[in-house]
């Protein structure tokens, strides 16, 4: 019997006894124990809960878009914010005059996200670091400025937004309107952090690190640096379209100002905290955008403080790598001391 057949509580305890005995034993532990816990929540929570990590999963995958660009790369971005835009308004546009159904629209946001992010990072391969940051925070505050323009106010429309009509569930299933779309988040999300996951493992992923790491000793190898870029551009984008896709059938709505350069900046903090180059960190990142602002307005109006900047400067501080590079160390450390112990 092998380590995958194992039901999880075996996984895990095997995996904390002996953490080096067999080869990312921890990983599936993890994984297991946390699809379980994601499948019981939406019986156990009202609505509103469900509602909301829903939403932790859509932001999840935007974040992770970031994660691939910065992490996986070396390019930078502070516009990922229109990419969602981007996304969103596609899905609400398939929709609303291509006479898509949401499971249909969500394909084609994600073809339209990748396009844009592609056609986006063609150009930027001319430009330095800062300069490209320049270019990314330009598009975040363009964007919602040309989503409200009267030209295409038929289409988005302008600074009303639009409604989105999303289905209700199959009447056999027996979920709410919740449950329904929280488990097709969670499905989507799995799948899209399966594909990442296989990506920095695969001999793309290799030559995107080669490129992060030194792009001018990275050509002489054969890698195409131009192509890889900016398909990893495409690939991030798309990330960020179907985490804006979700987000819009979720709440039902769509507005330009829900997308400025505020809304950017949430996303590169959530990818900050949680680790550049960490796949399942990205839902830990994800989890403090969503959640910290509201823990932080329950305090007293004498203590409350913005959250964010705290947040950044103790994990640049004390976590350079974010929470999953912590958490890698500290397990790494405890595995050498139970191999030599």
């Amino acid at each position: 019997m092998t380590l995958s057949s194992l039901p999880a509580g075996v996984a895990v305890v095997r995996a904390w006894k002996n953490p080096g005995a067999v080869p990312g034993a921890w990983q599936r532990a993890a994984f297991a124990l946390f699809l379980l816990l994601a499948l019981v929540l939406p019986f156990v929570l009202e609505n509103y809960t469900i509602y909301t990590l829903a939403l932790v999963g859509a932001l999840a995958m935007a974040i992770l878009g970031v994660n691939l660009l910065t992490g996986l790369s070396g390019q930078f971005s502070i516009g990922h914010g229109a990419f969602f835009a981007i996304g969103a308004y596609s899905t609400a546009i398939a929709m609303n005059h291509g006479g898509l159904s949401a499971y249909s629209a969500l394909p084609v946001a994600a073809v339209v996200s990748f396009v844009s992010g592609f056609l986006f990072g063609w150009p930027a391969l001319r430009l330095g670091l800062m300069h490209l940051i320049l270019l990314t925070w330009g598009f975040s505050l363009v964007l919602p400025q040309v989503l409200k323009h009267e030209v295409f106010q038929d289409w988005t429309g302008g600074v009303s937004g639009v409604y989105l009509d999303r289905p209700d569930p199959p009447a056999w299933l027996g979920l709410n309107d919740d449950q329904y779309w929280y488990f097709i988040t969670l499905a989507i999300m799995v799948l899209f952090f399966w594909i990442a996951g296989n990506l920095i493992n695969s001999r793309s992923g290799r030559a995107l690190a080669a490129i992060r790491d030194n792009e001018i000793a990275a050509a002489p190898m054969g890698i195409n640096v131009a192509m890889f870029k900016t398909t990893v551009f495409g690939i991030s984008a798309m990330y960020a379209g179907i985490g804006g896709a979700l987000t819009g059938l979720l709440a039902d709505f769509v507005a330009p100002d829900s997308y400025g350069l505020f809304f950017s900046i949430l996303l590169l903090i959530g990818a900050v905290t949680a680790g550049f180059r960490s796949v399942w960190g990205a839902l830990i990142g994800s989890l403090l955008v969503v959640y910290l602002p509201a823990a932080a307005g329950n305090l007293s109006a004498s203590v409350a403080v913005p959250p964010f900047g705290f947040a950044v400067l103790l994990v640049i501080y004390f976590m350079p790598d974010g929470i999953s590079g912590l958490a890698m160390r500290t397990y790494r450390r405890f595995a050498n001391s139970q191999k030599h112990g």
